[in-house]
């Protein structure tokens, strides 16, 4: 089953997607957090509200005549990986760690403004001028966890979507500033943060439309080219390990995003950066893909 948010009629809705149509659940689960937070009982009783209509013909919608936006709209937390595929990392002009002597590299986005759905532009901002794509599988936690193990990791999870970690490589300053220690990490991480810069969806593929989320090819289009061509298996750290990772620095809750890190062939390994006009389609097998189109802000 995949899950959607969607507008319709001006009204913000949460749903089910089969192929050119929505099946209107907001009469059961207000919103996708509300839909996470009901566990396996409320997935049986998606499945049920489902069947029913359609057989009734009740809120039974055509693709066209919705507009899809975030699968999540408002997650608590968007925790996202850095430097999780070993060809990222080498076309960086860096060396991929060891794992065994080695711990995921986690940092956070603000959820409330990065957030953004499919065919929502992303917005260039007016003091950055390097901007990059990474597209990404994400994981939406669907029961809260605190230090699970590693082999349990799975079983906290809801689903699957696609996130775009659009990254700001290079800032400008009006300030002229003296270099202090750390900065230049500073610099990277506050380029995570600006609007729009989570781009999510098309829908949540729930576990029963993805078995194994380490065996799926990932890819993401600039203007209709391909750029990123990987596979979830080549994880340094996988979704279940991330999961047991990041329990043990806070409470994970239904609704979650942990945006697992991204494959070569971002924009910064060949001086290619996000302009005005250009669109991107970033695409996980088994979920979807997420149409962003890009302008200035």
């Amino acid at each position: 089953m995949k899950v959607v948010t969607f507008e319709q009629g001006g009204a913000q809705r949460f749903g089910v997607l089969e192929a050119d149509r929505v099946i209107d659940l907001s009469p059961l689960f207000g919103s996708a957090l509300h839909f996470f937070e009901g566990g396996a009982l409320a997935v049986e009783a998606a499945r049920g509200a489902v069947g029913y209509a359609k057989h009734s013909g009740e809120g039974v919608h055509a693709l066209e005549d919705v507009r899809l936006k975030a699968p999540v709209p408002n997650p608590r937390k968007i925790l996202c990986l850095a430097g999780n595929y070993a060809a990222h990392i080498r076309e960086g002009g860096g060396e991929p760690p060891e794992k065994l002597t080695s711990t995921p590299r986690v940092f956070m986005k603000p959820p409330s403004t990065t957030v953004v759905g499919p065919e929502e532009a992303i917005l260039l901002p007016r003091n950055a001028h390097k901007i990059d794509w990474e597209c990404e599988i994400a994981a939406v936690i669907g029961r809260r966890a605190r230090f699970v193990s590693a082999k349990e990791g799975l079983d906290y999870v809801a689903g699957y979507t696609v996130m775009n970690d659009v990254s700001e490589r290079s800032l400008k300053f009006d300030t002229k500033r003296e270099d202090r220690d750390g900065d230049k990490w500073f610099d990277w991480l506050n380029g995570k943060w600006f609007d729009t810069f989570a781009p999510m969806g098309p829908c949540v593929a729930l576990k029963d439309e993805i078995p194994d989320p380490q065996r799926l090819r990932i890819t993401l289009r600039l203007n209709g080219q391909t750029r990123q061509d990987g596979n979830t298996g080549q994880m340094i750290f996988s979704i279940a390990e991330l999961v047991a990772w990041a329990s043990t620095l806070m409470t994970l809750e239904p609704g979650d995003l942990i945006s697992t890190g991204t494959p070569a062939g971002v924009g910064h390994a060949s001086g290619t950066f996000l302009k005005p006009g250009d669109v991107l389609e970033s695409e996980v097998e088994g979920i979807g893909v997420l149409r962003s189109p890009v302008k200035a802000e």
